[in-house]
């Protein structure tokens, strides 16, 4: 799963992504330095594996993993392909969810692409960019479907009248995300098309490193601005959160976090969102040889999350013992949850609890 970085040339995205990530994107003081989208495996933080970590005490422990994408800037007219605008937006696509970096902070020393700090209006141009592509590929859908619901088509009508909606939205620059269409118009028709406006996105608010704790007034402007979107919004000090990464010892980089204020790096909070905005939750695997947490699409069933090990695991599932994380913790040991009678056996029809502890029986 894929969480892409968007936002204007020189707002932070490529030292956001330094931030983020073990790989380290070009970061420069102009426009376009980022020309190929890079790409970080970045791990979630996660305090239940350090203490399952803590009891176990295995070979190896293995984290939960989100994909992050550094998308080279966005200008208007991206959309016709100014800029490197049909390769950016390409690159937009194929992501599962969108990091909206906003820059929030004054310094003279770094260039705005449009020659002044204004978030509303830089979320809007690219808003709009992403707004006019969308509608480009429902005109397409909306061209085709019309002339099979003209033949009596029943599914095609109704699909004609679910891309209206957006074709109307859209024209009144409101994302897909936050057209009002029924659960069943969005099931059937519009999420297999895969607008980049559908897709879940938070805001990052890119702010100095005075801001780093409270915010200021740039960011209370973002959090009115999308009040009616279905967003999340975040700020953090990237620049700074940057240089302290930088660091080699953990003691050294969290002196310098409590020094800001903070309790933990605003990095961690922003990954651990993104995480939760791919609608991803974790489950554990416990052993001696390994410990390990495993990324599942909330709602999975068991034989689902057995077959994220091994297809074989779903397709030979027959039952999954589990134990609730807050169990293990409690009790210290797998030993000692089973003496409680903590331990469960759950068949085909289990669905998943974010933090469950599983050990799966199969045959193949």
């Amino acid at each position: 799963m894929k969480a892409g970085i968007v936002g204007l040339p020189n707002v932070g995205k490529s030292t956001l992504f330094n931030c983020l990530s073990n790989a380290k994107a070009q970061s420069a003081n102009f426009p376009f330095c980022t020309i190929e989208p890079n790409i970080g495996v970045v791990n979630v933080p996660d305090h239940r594996l350090e203490k399952l970590e803590e009891l176990v005490n295995p070979e190896r422990v293995l984290p939960a993993t989100v994909e992050i994408v550094d998308i080279a800037g966005l200008v208007k007219g991206a959309s016709k392909g100014e800029g490197l605008g049909n390769q950016f937006l390409g690159n937009i696509r194929e992501t599962d969810a969108i990091l909206h970096v906003l820059r929030c902070f004054d310094d003279d020393n770094i260039i705005h692409v449009d020659g002044s700090i204004d978030p509303i209006r830089d979320k809007e141009t690219i808003d709009i960019e992403l707004q006019l592509k969308d509608l480009e590929t429902c005109d397409k859908k909306l061209e085709k479907v019309k002339r099979a619901a003209r033949t009596g088509n029943k599914e095609a009508q109704k699909e004609e009248i679910a891309l209206q909606k957006v074709k109307d939205g859209l024209e009144a620059s409101v994302s897909v995300r936050a057209i009002d269409l029924t659960d069943s118009e969005r099931e059937e028709f519009i999420s297999q098309i895969q607008f980049i406006t559908d897709k879940p996105v938070m805001y990052v608010c890119n702010v100095d490193e005075a801001s780093a704790v409270s915010g200021n007034e740039y960011v209370d402007k973002v959090k009115a601005a999308v009040a009616d979107e279905d967003a999340e919004v975040i700020f953090l000090a990237v620049g700074t959160e940057s240089d302290i990464n930088e660091l080699e010892e953990y003691e050294e980089r969290q002196m310098f976090l409590e020094d800001l204020g903070l309790d933990e790096a605003g990095s961690a909070k922003l990954i651990r969102g993104a995480y939760k905005l791919l609608d991803l939750q974790t489950y554990f695997t416990a052993g001696v040889k390994e410990v390990r947490a495993w990324t599942i699409p909330i709602g999975s069933t068991a034989p689902q999350a057995a077959g994220v090990i091994h297809t074989d695991f779903e397709k030979g599932f027959i039952r999954a013992e589990v134990i609730k994380y807050e169990d293990y913790a409690h009790y210290g040991s797998e030993a000692k949850v089973k003496e409680a009678g903590k331990l469960s056996v759950e068949g085909k029809e289990y669905v998943v609890a974010n933090g469950d502890v599983m050990h799966f029986r199969f045959n193949v």
